[in-house]
Order: C-alpha cells, then structure tokens, then sequence
C-alpha cells in the first residue's frame, strides 16, 4: 500500500512538473515572439497569430497534466497537496481564451486585407509591365520606317527560312532535332509542323516578324502570369485564414470552457465549505 502511495505521488509529482514546464516554454516562446515588437504591422501580426495557433496545442497539453497530477493528489494524498495550482492555471486558461478568441476575427481581416494589398501590387506590376511593352512596341513600329532597319530585317527573315528549310529537308539532321533532349518540346512541335506544311514556315517568319503579333503574345502572358498570380495569392490567403482561424476559434472554445467552467466550480466548492460550519 505505501508502494502504490508513493507510485500515485510520484506520477502525479511527474504530470505537475511537466504539465507546468509546457505551460511556462509557451509562455516563454509568445514573449519572445512579441520582438521585434510592431503592432502596426499588419504581417507581424499575422505572422504572430499563425505562430501561436501553431503552439496553442501546447499549453492545453500542460492544463491537462496539470489537473491530472492534482486529480492523483486528490485521490491517493486525501486531497494535502502542498501546492495548489489549479486557480492561476484557471486564470491563465480564461486569457489564453480569449486572446485566442481575439485572434479569430483579427486574423481573418489581417490576412484579406494583406491579400487585396498583394493583388493590388500585382496588378500594378502587370500594368507597368504592358506600358512599358507598349513604349517598346512604339519604338519599334518607328524604327521600321527606315529603309535600312526594313532590308536587315528581310535579311534576316531570308536567313532564318533558309536555316529551317535545310533543317526540314535533310532527314538525318531532322531527326537529330527530334531526339534532342535539350531541345524543348515547343521547337520540336514547330518542327514537325514545317515538315508536314512547308508554308506554315512562311506564317511563322512573318508572324515572329510582325512587331504587333509579338507585342500581342508577350501582352497574353503578362496577363496570364497576372491571373495566375491573383488566383495563387487568394487560395494562399484562403487557406491560411481559414487554418489560423479555424484552431484559433477551437483553442479559445478549449481554453474557455477550461478556465471559466474550472472557476465556477472552484467558487461553488468554496461557497459550499464556508457553508458548511454554520449547519
């Protein structure tokens, strides 16, 4: 018998440290999270609420051990625990509540405002990026007025048809092509279609010639890149308000229903002691 005592004070010995240990490397770990300290930035504050959703698990955790090692005291000790932690761990249960309570909407307007900001810069970049293409275009279209940027350019349309056309037409350095593994598939695509249509070799020189037709790709992908990169920062956003949201609003129901429930019980054993003696 005085073995199994020792044993139940020896684990509940055991969960009271480590329950307290967990606590206090939380407690720790948010204060040294706070710096540099910038409540006006909005990514900090984000940044702040992923990390201490991430390790809100913790504390809980050591609330657990915590009453469980008083639970142990209770039961084998008759309940002479030195120590009595449960109304600070009460306390600290109920802020921890509703700080996380506090992190659920902040959070969710943190990261939609972080994420309109973001779609906006990128927008913006986009629109750079076409008006900078048009001065090109612009440049371009003026340059081909003269004479001479006009017979270097046929020049250089002879020169690049003639390459293909050799290509095309001598099988063995066709199929070399072909199995090229540094040659990309786009190119090889190309090929074939000159091989089997000899004038799409002429649309394509002229196309890849015609200042507006390559200002026209190069605007497609600008704006292909711009929706590609709209569409990834919302689902980004997206997803991690809804993580950080969702378990910061399941940790403040945890911690709550912990704190203020352990307290009402707390005060209802207290009122029923000082009731006791007068009966």
């Amino acid at each position: 018998m005085t073995y199994r005592l020792a044993t139940a004070m020896s684990a509940a010995r055991v969960l009271k440290v480590v329950g307290v240990i967990l606590i206090l490397s939380f407690l720790v770990d948010f204060l040294i999270l706070l710096f540099p300290f910038q409540p006006t930035n909005r990514l900090w504050q984000i940044d702040l609420a992923t990390a201490l959703v991430d390790r809100g698990i913790v504390p809980l955790v050591g609330l657990g051990m915590l009453f469980a090692g008083h639970w142990f005291d209770n039961v084998e000790d008759g309940g002479r625990s030195t120590i009595d932690l449960r109304f600070p761990a009460l306390i600290l249960s109920s802020i921890l509540g509703l700080i996380f309570l506090l992190i659920f909407p902040v959070h969710l307007n943190n990261v939609r405002q972080a994420s309109a900001q973001t779609v906006e810069q990128i927008n913006q970049k986009a629109e750079q990026e076409e008006n900078q293409l048009n001065k090109q275009l612009d440049q371009v279209q003026a340059q081909l007025n003269n004479e001479q940027v006009k017979a270097a350019l046929e020049k250089q349309k002879s020169q690049v048809k003639a390459r293909f056309s050799e290509l095309i037409k001598d099988d063995q350095r066709y199929q070399q092509a072909l199995n090229d593994p540094n040659l990309p598939q786009a190119q090889k695509d190309l090929l074939k279609k000159f091989k089997a249509n000899p004038q799409e070799l002429d649309k394509y020189i002229e196309n890849q010639s015609n200042p507006q037709t390559v200002a026209n790709q190069q605007r497609n992908q600008i704006r292909q890149n711009k929706e590609e990169a709209e569409k990834r920062t919302k689902d980004n956003a997206w997803k991690t308000g809804l993580r950080t949201g969702v378990g910061s609003l399941l940790l403040a129901i945890g911690y709550i229903i912990i704190g203020w429930t352990g307290l009402r019980d707390m005060g209802a054993l207290q009122g029923a002691r000082s009731k006791a003696p007068a009966r």
